[in-house]
């Protein structure tokens, strides 16, 4: 394989320059060979590190599981219970984002429901939203301090 600027290997692995320039600098991708004009030039190993990196970002991997997955990687004959480990943890984060969008899901629903499209000061979404006490979905709390946030609007 021939080596690749930069802007090809961008281009290969869907990604903005400036990404493959940020995952070097904080190490996810090793630095570049230097060509005589001082350009940088990407190797097969790259390219296959880079896709590794943008499959994990796409299915929601945080930079840090990726380094530490990349660095069990290392070891082609150790064992996969740290590898597993993180993905047992991502899954349980996005089991209960999961539980948590389908109750919004129904609370959302359940705002439209009430709603029998009369005037503003009859609005049920409006008033719902207005009065966190109103709501029904468990797994969300008032921002701040906890205390009650006065409406946006007067009615």
């Amino acid at each position: 394989m021939a080596m690749l600027t930069i802007g090809r290997l961008a281009a290969e692995a869907g990604c903005a320059v400036q990404t493959i320039r940020h995952y070097e600098q904080i190490g996810l991708l090793p630095a570049a060979a230097r060509s005589a004009g001082n350009q940088r030039r990407y190797d097969r190993s790259h390219r296959d590190r880079l896709a590794f990196i943008r499959h994990a970002r796409d299915l929601g991997l945080s930079l840090e599981e990726i380094r530490d997955l990349l660095r069990i990687g290392e070891t082609a004959d150790g064992p996969c219970a740290d590898a597993d480990a993180i993905i047992r943890g991502h899954l349980a984060t996005v089991t209960a984002r999961i539980a948590q969008l389908a109750a919004l899901k129904r609370e959302f629903e359940r705002m439209l429901g009430e709603c029998h499209g009369g005037t503003v000061s009859d609005c049920r979404v409006l008033g719902i939203l207005s009065d966190h006490g109103q709501c029904l979905a468990p797994d969300h709390a008032p921002h701040g301090d906890g205390a009650e946030t006065p409406p946006a609007f007067s009615r």
